[in-house]
């Protein structure tokens, strides 16, 4: 069955390759696009949707700009991870046609108003234009979102603060929102995404495929793999965050996971934007969150090559 998606985004470099394993893959049906700030600047990351999308070839899908800022907090962005323009080490095409002229949350609910089967909402970035959604059309959501899957949190651990993932930390109140909206939800977090590391010899097979989409993501993926390089992270390439979202949609059967109740910190003063995982239901709270924890690479990994090869 063909699942119906929502891409919102901030796309940097795992951002794109979301993107373009949704429109690779038939069983995916990519009905909108919409931006948030985060990996950059709301400008850029707009700017990179349309570029990615006119790469793919697929103008023909609507792209929104949505939240301008977090609800709460100052924004704060990621260029030492995506450098300037949020997608470096690639020479993407300009824009190939223009964003919808209403916002974010609004192009979400025509989408939804117009579809006549549930749609799965995929957030690969800050949850803010999820929130405002949630918060504005809180109805429309309950009867035609099937689904919110999204990369985020972690269970115990962080890669911006100690124990905070960068999108949940962009905007924990968003976060908050969204957690606990009473939607079912997947959560992709760190400990899922850090097994799904994308190695230097995988990155020179993508370069001996001979199409320009597959060319463009050797220079975006050795852009992003030198970041992972610091000791530090004791990674062996870059871990591919964001392309597991829309991996759980195609074959489920390359993840495992748990279900938990997820809540998110929004007050501690280390500890603001950390996913709460009651892995062993100790708070009696309601269970609200599908858990990934584990990922087939290899299957991950070939799901990945395939997707690129096929614009061959």
């Amino acid at each position: 069955m063909v699942k119906k998606i929502i891409l919102d985004c901030d796309p940097g470099h795992d951002d794109a390759l979301a993107m373009t394993l949704a429109v690779a893959n038939p069983a995916i049906d990519l009905v909108a696009v919409t931006t948030s700030a985060g990996n950059q600047t709301p400008d850029k990351t707009l700017n990179n949707a349309l570029r990615m999308l006119t790469l793919l070839k697929r103008p023909d899908i609507p792209v929104a700009a949505g939240a301008q800022v977090p609800l709460v907090k100052p924004l704060e962005t990621a260029p030492e991870v995506h450098g300037e323009t949020g997608l470096d080490g690639a020479d993407l095409p300009e824009p190939g046609f223009l964003p919808q002229s209403l916002p974010a949350i609004d192009l979400m609910a025509r989408v939804l108003q117009e579809s006549t089967e549930k749609v799965t909402l995929v957030v690969t970035g800050p949850m803010t234009n999820a929130a405002l959604f949630l918060r504005t059309c809180p109805d429309l959501a309950r009867e035609k979102i099937d689904q919110i899957v999204f990369m985020g949190g972690a269970m115990g651990l962080g890669n911006w603060q100690p124990s905070v993932e960068f999108n949940i930390f962009v905007d924990p109140e968003a976060a908050k929102i969204v957690l606990n909206f009473g939607l079912p939800l997947v959560m992709v977090p760190l400990n899922v995404t850090h097994q799904a590391q994308i190695t230097k010899p995988e990155i020179d097979e993508i370069a001996q495929l001979d199409n320009p989409v597959a060319q463009a993501f050797v220079g975006l993926l050795n852009f992003f793999e030198r970041y992972h390089e610091d000791p530090k992270w004791g990674f062996v390439g870059a871990p591919l965050h964001d392309p597991c979202t829309i991996a759980w949609l195609i074959n489920p059967a390359l993840f495992d996971g748990v279900d938990v109740n997820v809540d998110v910190e929004t007050t501690g003063e280390l500890t603001r934007g950390e996913t709460v995982c009651d892995y062993y239901h100790l708070t009696g709270k309601p269970v609200n969150t599908k858990l990934l924890l584990k990922v087939d690479r290899a299957g991950f990994i070939s799901l990945v090559k395939e997707s690129l090869s096929s614009f061959g």
